[in-house]
């Protein structure tokens, strides 16, 4: 008899272990919570893809861009006492270092300052270099000193433009997007 109540306990148990399990287990498979990950993927690629196009963003990323790499060039110049330079011309800017003959060969060794393509329609170039008009081709130098002259650098694309503004202590401010 003992056997018996045993067995019918038993199968009590199993009896509402389903009902239980069905209870709980109104979760989402791992296909369903796989398949709204790759939704919402593709919903933020979208919207990512939708402002790497907008002109203004673009022409402000490329601005601040080059303003990091502005004040980092000024910070190496003092760290390896050599005038360093950049130049911005058309769709790309690049960085020179002067030799002790006094003349300019391109920088390579720094990732920060490797020369830089700028997208499509969007076009840089010196605008002032302490207070003058500058030639486009023009070098702007950094001195090992610290303190270099104001300088202007534009960025711009057909609908937007951001200035680059350095003052002698190589503090480079934004100043934009502003529409033509």
């Amino acid at each position: 008899m003992g056997l018996a109540v045993y067995h019918l306990a038993s199968r009590s148990g199993m009896a509402a272990s389903p009902r239980w399990l069905r209870a709980c287990g109104r979760g989402f498979t791992l296909a369903e919570i796989l398949v709204v990950l790759m939704v919402i993927g593709l919903a933020a690629g979208l919207a990512y893809a939708q402002f790497e196009r907008d002109p203004r963003h673009v022409v402000e990323r490329e601005g601040r861009r080059l303003a990091a790499a502005l004040e980092h060039a000024a910070l190496l110049a003092q760290w390896k006492n050599k005038t360093l330079g950049v130049s911005a011309v058309a769709g790309s800017y690049r960085f020179w270092q002067r030799g002790d003959d006094a003349q300019w060969t391109a920088l390579s060794d720094d990732e920060v300052l490797a020369p830089h393509n700028l997208p499509v329609s969007v076009v840089a170039g010196s605008v002032l270099y302490a207070g003058q008009p500058m030639p486009a081709d023009a070098i702007l130098p950094l001195r090992p000193s610290g303190r270099n002259e104001p300088y202007r650098i534009e960025i711009r694309s057909p609908e937007w433009r951001v200035l680059l503004s350095a003052d002698p202590l190589n503090r480079v401010a934004l100043i934009g997007p502003l529409a033509h």
